[in-house]
């Protein structure tokens, strides 16, 4: 390998994980299913095993809380990053602890890498206490040097070009119920890129950003409507039920918008709890990103990794590939590597493809897959620690998140 892949909060809790508790917690593996001895075993996370090396005296269980709250501090390298500090942390809590259907959840990260990238990021899901509403929430603040490579699924190394901005991005939105874990509601988007500037492509080449539209500012100001649909009762780690959000956005000048366009999203979701015995599952995730019309800035096109949680194209680093539309989807199986369900692991395996500029004709599938490994930071949430290893063309690294990528 290139470079010496080191993530310190992992080496911390492996050290942690295996002095002792390997011979007690490894289950026994079949070989198709990863199936486990069910003997009763008590669930257990990390700070279970951080109390089980404190010298205070026994505790017994924590029983469960209505609000949960999960930090993470690290240090290491990933594809996207490079060498990088962040601090993750997540709230996760009924509004109604009385009916305890639909858990509310606020992510925040604060990153800084060798990239001398800066990223502020907040994702808000919360629902009123009689789930007749729900605020969704992705506000950002950037400092973000990244290289892109122009426009479509065709481009190569050659015309790698660093583009320099700050970002703010405010998205909010508020949808009713309109029957069960059905809702509809309006929205409103920010995107507002300040200070750009390009370094200009590897091999001196007229940039697909030049040829697209050059600006030093650009503002995406509009109106979104959007139709919801969400049986999942955890949003962090679902084990099953359907996500389906559908979302058409609208830029127009008088909102502040350089220019008037249209886009369409369709983010898909399903679940699959393959056995009662255990909480393996299946997951698939369909992610399609049109421009109906009009130009949006450069920027805000669809991209590699710019999907809501950043998460979108495993293998290769975000901003790889752009275009005015995107094609995306993936499949996750997840399953418990020991019978306490502190450590767990997934397969994971995608493609994606953009549309070519000028015109909107797709061009090739890029494939991404790989490993995981995950680690039970909070049993009470099901928030894990994810560390996965992602493989695409020419393109390999490591990819951290806390919670599940989708």
């Amino acid at each position: 390998m290139k470079k010496l892949k080191i993530i310190a909060v992992v080496l911390v809790q492996v050290f942690f994980l295996f002095r002792g508790y390997a011979k007690e917690n490894i289950g026994f593996i079949k070989t198709a299913g990863f199936q486990f001895n069910q003997d009763t075993v008590k669930e257990k996370d990390i700070i279970d095993i951080l109390h089980s090396f404190s010298k205070s005296p026994t505790k017994t269980a924590r029983p469960p809380k209505q609000f949960n709250f999960s930090l993470v501090p690290s240090a290491g390298y990933t594809l996207s990053t490079g060498f990088a500090v962040d601090l993750s942390g997540n709230a996760v809590f009924y509004t109604n602890p009385a009916d305890k259907e639909k858990l509310s959840n606020v992510f925040s990260n604060v990153t800084y890498d060798q990239h001398n990238q800066f990223l502020f990021h907040t994702n808000s899901t919360i629902w009123s206490k009689s789930e007749n509403y729900v605020f969704i929430g992705d506000w950002r603040l950037l400092k973000y040097p990244e290289n892109t490579f122009g426009l479509g699924s065709l481009t190569t190394s050659s015309t790698e070009n660093l583009v320099d901005y700050d970002y703010v991005r405010f998205y909010q939105t508020v949808l009713r119920k309109i029957f069960t874990n059905f809702y509809s509601g309006f929205g409103y988007n920010l995107d507002y890129h300040f200070n750009i500037s390009e370094a200009g492509n590897a091999d001196h080449s007229v940039s697909d950003y030049k040829n697209y539209g050059l600006n030093r500012t650009t503002v995406s100001s509009g109106i979104t409507y959007n139709l919801l649909y969400d049986s999942r009762k955890n949003l962090i780690n679902p084990i099953n039920g359907i996500y389906s959000d559908v979302i058409y956005r609208s830029n127009l000048r008088f909102l502040g918008s350089d220019e008037n366009w249209q886009s369409l999203t369709f983010d898909f979701r399903k679940y699959f709890k393959l056995s009662p015995k255990n909480d393996n599952v299946f997951a698939l995730w369909m992610l399609d990103w049109f421009t109906l019309n009009g130009q949006p800035p450069y920027l805000d096109l669809p991209s590699t990794g710019w999907d809501t949680n950043g998460n979108s194209g495993r293998g290769y680093p975000q901003g790889r590939f752009r275009g005015k539309s995107m094609l995306y989807l993936e499949g996750e199986y997840r399953f418990n590597i020991t019978r306490n369900h502190l450590l767990g692991g997934v397969l994971f395996a995608n493609a994606e493809s953009f549309s070519a500029y000028p015109g909107n004709q797709f061009q090739k599938i890029l494939p991404g897959y790989g490993p995981g490994l995950r680690i039970k930071f909070n049993k009470q949430s099901r928030t894990n620690l994810c560390i996965d290893y992602g493989i695409g063309q020419h393109s390999r690294g490591f990819f951290v998140n806390l919670g599940e990528v989708f």
